[in-house]
Order: structure tokens, then sequence, then C-alpha cells
């Protein structure tokens, strides 16, 4: 198996083990030891350094894996490529410290009516975007290098089971809320010393900028691309935006729950960060051999994969979503948040899928346009959140979501397919998108016939006995149905080789 096959699969396996442990800390600890407007807080704090922290980059980690395959050398040093990640970012965390200074009190006046804790805790809102922002650029060096497993161990682990710590504490009454606030803002600043650490420890590192390497026209050309680049984070933050919008207009505890429902639809999105991590450089470098043929099909293949596990993954938790409030610590509180599971799961099918289309058009020579469609994207959920929020609350911002994504993935993947000549569809889509609407008829039949048949069955049972058993007896049906159909479909050979070698497994075990 290649360093690339194992890096995906152990970082697919970080990926996973921190959803368990968020499930837990998200589900069973924040909704027991945390309120509505703390949970809130937690939130619209992290979102805010991860948003400005993004834009700090100045492109710096587009930049890194577009120009690694230019800088790569067999001494390890690779030119000071390493360098330039760490000065470019300092210089944007640098320019963000001077307007946070500069509009530190129009911030807080914002938030002060609806979400005064927010002014309270704002002054922690500048280290943690420095956390955020040399977490990620270190993640970022350790990927170009293909090793990946263990930054997403401290990203979707590491920080988790801090931050659980730290929500024990609290909610046990050891620690105060000023000091459980400082110590969750802290928990990304160990995280970003072990990435630290670890990138030194691979021993192919060299800060040192080689200036006599890059001539005047590969400077401009880096420096335009990282420029052009800064724009683009946007594309991945919407939903950042979303919860900045909610705190301003709506308050700290809508904020909480649309906090629950966007941890549960963010685990749609999960496999594409490993996919997305190790076939990032795989597309940086087929554009760079001008291989277009590499690059339709790695496009092709990213997105059906994609498509096809994310749908399953929100499918399996829309018909769970009812038990699942039922079993939480005050899920009632929080069961308003279905609709934005709904519409932000669909999102986070649609993002997940055609991320590849950005990547694809960022490393290509046609990168400046993407500040166009940045542009479409970023209005449309300024214009969108402003509009839909004060009609739907929450349900308005996952919404205003959802409508953004379209339209920016619309225009974006008809340039390319126009100018690239770059299509990252197939019919196999199609397929995938039948086996899903046929699942979804499924679940409506199943509501109409199995559920009051449960129901009568098991009358005297408790009803969470009831949501309990249905939920896993609805679970198996459709999963044994969705594997039947995935393999009789022959969607994709490397699926049918995975769900051939669970077979052999399950024997074996017999």
């Amino acid at each position: 198996m290649g360093v690339i096959a194992r890096q995906s699969i152990k970082g697919a396996l970080a990926n996973y083990l921190g959803v368990i442990i968020g499930f837990f800390t998200t589900f069973f600890v924040l909704t027991d030891y945390l309120t509505q407007e703390e949970i809130g807080l937690t939130r619209v704090m992290v979102d805010a350094a991860m948003l400005f922290s993004g834009l700090a980059q100045l492109g710096t980690n587009a930049s890194i894996i577009r120009f690694f395959p230019f800088f790569k050398s067999d001494d390890g040093k690779n030119h000071g490529i390493f360098g330039w990640s760490i000065l470019i970012p300092f210089i944007g965390f640098a320019l963000f410290a001077l307007f946070f200074f500069l509009f530190k009190e129009r911030i807080v006046e914002v938030y002060s009516q609806k979400s005064p804790l927010i002014a309270d805790y704002v002054y922690l809102l500048l280290p943690l975007t420095f956390f955020a922002l040399y977490l990620t650029v270190f993640e970022t060096n350790a990927s170009v290098l293909l090793r990946i497993t263990v930054p997403r161990l401290v990203r979707e682990v590491g920080i988790r089971v801090f931050n659980l710590v730290c929500y024990l504490l609290y909610g046990k009454g050891v620690i105060s809320l000023d000091m459980f606030v400082l110590l969750f803002c802290l928990s990304y600043g160990v995280a970003m010393l072990i990435n630290f650490i670890y990138l030194m420890s691979l021993g192919r590192i060299s800060f040192r900028i080689d200036w006599k390497f890059i001539d005047r026209a590969r400077l401009k050309e880096i420096m335009l691309y990282t420029l052009f680049m800064t724009a683009t984070v946007l594309a991945g933050n919407i939903p950042l935006i979303n919860s900045l919008f909610l705190g301003a207009h709506t308050g700290l505890a809508l904020t909480g729950v649309y906090t629950i429902a966007f941890y549960i639809a963010n685990i749609v999105e999960v496999p594409y960060r490993s996919l997305g991590a190790i076939s990032r450089p795989m597309v940086s470098q087929a554009v760079r051999d001008d291989n277009w043929q590499e690059v339709n099909r790695l496009g092709r293949q990213v997105s059906l994969h994609q498509f096809l596990v994310s749908a399953l993954i929100f499918f399996f938790i829309w018909i769970n979503l009812r038990p699942l409030f039922a079993v939480i610590p005050h899920g009632a509180e929080y069961v308003g948040g279905m609709g934005v599971v709904f519409f932000l799961g669909l999102a986070k099918i649609v993002n997940s899928s055609l991320s590849i289309g950005t990547d694809i058009l960022n490393y290509s020579r046609r990168y400046p346009f993407s500040l166009l469609f940045i542009g479409v994207l970023t209005a449309s959920a300024i214009l969108l959140n402003n509009y839909l929020i004060p009609l739907w609350s929450i349900n308005g911002a996952a919404c205003a979501t959802l409508f953004s994504y379209l339209l920016y993935f619309l225009c974006l993947l008809i340039f390319m397919a126009v100018t690239l000549r770059v299509n990252i569809f197939s019919l196999k889509h199609l397929t995938v998108l039948a086996l899903m609407l046929c699942l979804f008829g499924l679940n409506l039949l199943w509501c109409h016939t199995m559920t009051p048949l449960l129901a009568r069955l098991l009358g005297s049972a408790p009803q969470l006995v009831t949501l309990l058993v249905e939920a896993l007896a609805e679970t198996t049906v459709m999963l044994i149905v969705s594997l039947t159909a995935i393999r009789l479909l022959h969607i994709s050979p490397s699926v049918d080789r995975m769900l051939l070698r669970g077979m052999r497994l399950l024997r074996l075990k017999r």
C-alpha cells in the first residue's frame, strides 16, 4: 500500500475518531453542562477566529500546495518554501491585529445588545486567531509532505479532548466561566505547538528562504496568486459567516441551537477532510504537468466518491434525528434545529462533492477568475443572511448557505467547462442521485407503514424505547438496501472492491 493510501486511511480514521469524541462531547456534555448562550459563545469565538485566520493566511495554504512542486528539491530543504509559509501569514496577522484594534469598539457595539457575553471576551479573539492561523499553516506544510495523520489527530482528536476536559471542569464547578473560556482558547495554542514540533521532527523542513532560487517573474507569480487566494478562503467558510450574523441578529441562545444542528450536519463533510487533503497535491501536480486528462479523471473520481459517501451519511443522519434529540440532555430545547440539519446537510453535500472544482481552478492559470466567483459567493451569502435570518431565524441562515453554494458552484463549473475543458461530472452522479431519491422515498414509505405498525406492537413500551427500536430497525434495513444497490449498480470499481473486501472479512469472522 502506497504512502498516499496509507495516509488517507489513517487520516480518515483520525477524522472519525474525532467525530466519535465530538459526538459524545456535543450531545452529552455540552447540552448538559453549558447553557445555550455559553454554547453560542464558544461557537461565535471559534468561527470568528477561523474566518479571520483564514483571511490572515493571505492565500498561503493554497500557494504552498500549488507551488511546492516547483520548490521541491532532493535535499529536503525545498528552497525555503516553508519560510514563506511562516512569513506571509505573519504579515496577514499583523494587518488583522491592526484592523482589530481600530474596530474593536464597533465589534463590541454590534454584539452588545443581543450577545453581551461576546463583548466580555472579545480580547481573546486576537490570540485565538493567531493559534488557529499557524495550526492550519503547519498542517498544510505536513500535507504537502504527504504526512497528514498526526495533524489530523491533533485537530480532530487533540483539540476535542482538551475541550472536553474544559467542559467537564466548568460543568462540575471546578473552574469559573472566565477560566473556562481562557482554557478553551489555549487548546488551539497547544495544538499549534504540537503540529510545529511534529513538522520539525520530520527532518525535511528548512525555514531559511532561498532568495536566489526565486527570480522576479516567479516571485510576482507567487505574490499575485497568494493575494488572489486570500479571497477564496470565504468559499469554505460561509457557515462561519452565518454564526456571526446569528450572534448579532438573534442572540447567543439561538446560535447555541444552530451550533448543535451545525455539528450534526458537519458530519456529512468529514470524509472530504482526508480525501481533499490527499487529493489536492495530486491535482496540483497534474495541472503543473499540463495533464488535463488526469485532472478530469481525478476530478470525477473525487467528486463521485464524495457525493456517494456524503449523501449516504446525510440520509442515515436524517432518519435517526428524532431518536437522537430524544436521547441527548435537554434535547427538546434543540429539536428546533432539525430544519437547520436538513438544509445545512444538503449544503455540505454540495460543497464537499464539488469543492474539487475549486481546487482545480485555483491551481490553474485561470485562478484570477476565482476572485469573481468568491465575490458572487460572499455577496450572495451576506445578502441572503440579511434577508432570510429575520424571516426564518436559524433556518434562514442554513438556507442562505445552501443557496449561496448552489449559485457559486453553478457559475464556477460552467466557467471551468468552457475555459479549461474540465468536467467533474459523470453519468454515475445521476445514478447516485437516483439511488438517494429512492432511499428517501423508502423512508417516507417506512414512516407511513412501519412506524404505525411498530407503535402498535410496542404500545406499552416507553416512547424512547419505541423510537430507538424503530431507528435501529430502519437503519439496518436501509443499510442492507443501500449497500446491495451500490453493489448491483457498480457505481465505482473502488467502491466495489471495498464492499467485496468487507464481505470477505465478514465471512472470515463467521
